[in-house]
């Protein structure tokens, strides 16, 4: 089972026909996603179930849906055991973006929070959970993929938000505050926290 956001409103992806209650199904290879975009934005429907028999093919039939754009971020912890935090679009989030060519989707997250903190001396610890979400730019649907790992640093220097980016601030977040910055954050961000 794969969870893709719109917002914050999932689409699940399924082998399971369930008997709908809050959520609408669909087969996923006869799915007119526009469609259930627009639906998941414009009603009260809480989620969206794809449905497709062979759990092996699930992903990888819903990622031709749309043009995705391939990302890494990081949760990253300081000595102190806070995790950096970057606030954008007013959101609190973690440091992502787009991958370059040629890089390596670690050599993305590692230099994606560089840029956007100024967080140097980053070393990735362990892979998390790849989060899926459904952005539009341009006018033109796309799925995000990105890859995290959880991060650690020894770094006391200044932060740097990335303005250029939209970032307005960076913060390092203790248990209480992180916890706080989640209730003004992303689904997906909430799952990796």
């Amino acid at each position: 089972m794969y969870t893709i956001y719109v917002g914050d409103k999932p689409i699940i992806l399924t082998t399971e026909n369930e008997k709908e209650t809050d959520f609408k199904s669909y087969l996923l290879k006869t799915v007119n996603i526009g469609k259930v975009i627009k639906k998941l934005n414009k009603t009260d429907l809480a989620a969206v179930h794809l449905i497709h028999k062979n759990p092996d093919k699930l992903l990888k039939k819903f990622l031709k849906l749309l043009p995705n754009v391939i990302a890494g971020g990081g949760k990253v912890y300081n000595a102190n055991k806070e995790i950096l935090f970057i606030y954008r679009n007013d959101k609190w989030d973690l440091p992502k973006g787009k991958a370059e060519k040629k890089e390596s989707i670690e050599e993305t997250a590692l230099r994606e929070v560089e840029e956007e903190t100024g967080v140097k001396g980053l070393e990735i610890t362990k892979p998390l959970p790849t989060t899926y979400h459904i952005f539009k730019r341009n006018g033109k649907h796309k799925i995000k993929v990105t890859y995290w790992f959880e991060m650690t640093t020894d770094f006391e220097g200044k932060l740097y938000p990335e303005e250029n980016e939209g970032i307005t601030r960076v913060e390092w977040l203790g248990k209480q505050a992180s916890t706080e910055a989640l209730e003004n954050s992303y689904a997906n961000i909430r799952v990796l926290v």
